[in-house]
């Protein structure tokens, strides 16, 4: 017991100075690490993300979608994949330095309440999707199989989306589907961000191994997240798939259009959900601990130098 909590000691010890109690400062560090992490596990779970999509879209089952990519060929496999990595690498960049900046403002000196991470985490998700929404959209439609014929390359979707008039290259193209994203990223980041370092920390004292607590905390927190807003998460799929002038639905009626077709079921909602809730619990759970890790290792040197 003693050990455990002489442990767990060190473990408090050794957090980033950004978490440590009335040392909050600005770490440049996030911004690498959130870019670094994010690149990696796009480029490792896309597979997954590819399988997910078309049940979103056609609300087939697991081993349906993945007997369509296959009968697509390996060419198509990894199609729509440079948007994702571009994006959710901005994404790692985005969220966890405005986070980091946007808590720093809020209160410069810690410990910081619940209503502070949790402000700060919703900011951080809004400045996300504003910066984000146009590369998600452009992905969706790479993505569909239905618009492989027509738009076969990330440069043919652009020029039509540039064919529109100023606002509707924002309404009908970039930023289609943008309210739903708006309300899943803000309120995501919010839900990760409040429940990150409150998680790993009381995992820590029980003298675990210090890559643990960030990795159970970052896959428990993208679960949880990812549970409550899947809903969200099909709707934006299916909002930003269609393109051009016709059949542009509302929000609404784009909605309303999900619930008929999936039979007004909410287990139907949900298909395809396990993959989505299995690749968020890994992609956060990596993210979180290569974002500890980074933090750590650049502490000690600093410690070093002092």
């Amino acid at each position: 017991m003693a050990e455990k909590n002489n442990s767990a000691g060190k473990e408090l010890q050794h957090r980033p100075r950004s978490e440590v109690p009335g040392k909050k400062i600005w770490h440049s560090q996030a911004y690498t690490l959130g870019a670094i992490s994010n690149f990696m596990s796009t480029f490792l779970t896309f597979p997954i993300y590819k399988v997910v999509f078309r049940q979103q879209i056609h609300a087939m089952a697991v081993s349906e979608a993945v007997r369509q990519l296959w009968h697509e060929g390996p060419q198509y496999f990894y199609r729509g994949i440079y948007p994702p990595l571009l994006s959710k690498t901005l994404q790692g960049t985005l969220l966890f330095g405005t986070y980091d900046s946007l808590l720093c403002f809020l209160s410069p000196v810690g410990p910081h309440s619940l209503g502070q991470r949790w402000a700060a985490g919703l900011m951080s998700g809004v400045v996300e999707a504003l910066a984000l929404s146009p590369f998600e959209r452009v992905q969706n439609v790479l993505q569909d199989a239905r618009k492989q014929a027509r738009f076969p390359s990330t440069f043919s979707i652009l020029k039509e989306f540039n064919s529109y008039g100023f606002w509707g290259r924002l309404s009908l193209g970039y930023y289609r589907g943008f309210w739903p994203v708006l309300v899943r990223n803000s309120l995501g980041s919010a839900l990760y961000f409040s429940f990150k370092d409150p998680i790993q920390d009381g995992l820590a004292r029980q003298g675990l191994p210090h890559w643990i607590p960030p990795l159970v905390s970052g896959s428990v927190n993208g679960t949880i997240t990812c549970l409550v807003l899947y809903p969200l998460i099909v709707l934006v799929a299916n909002m930003q798939s269609h393109i051009g002038w016709q059949r542009m639905p509302s929000l609404w009626a784009s909605a309303q259009d999900v619930w008929d077709t999936r039979g007004r079921k909410v287990l139907l909602i949900y298909r395809g959900g396990s993959l989505v809730i299995l690749r968020s619990s890994v992609t956060w759970g990596l993210t979180t601990a290569i974002h500890d890790f980074l933090q750590r290792k650049s502490h000690s040197k600093k410690e070093l130098k002092d």
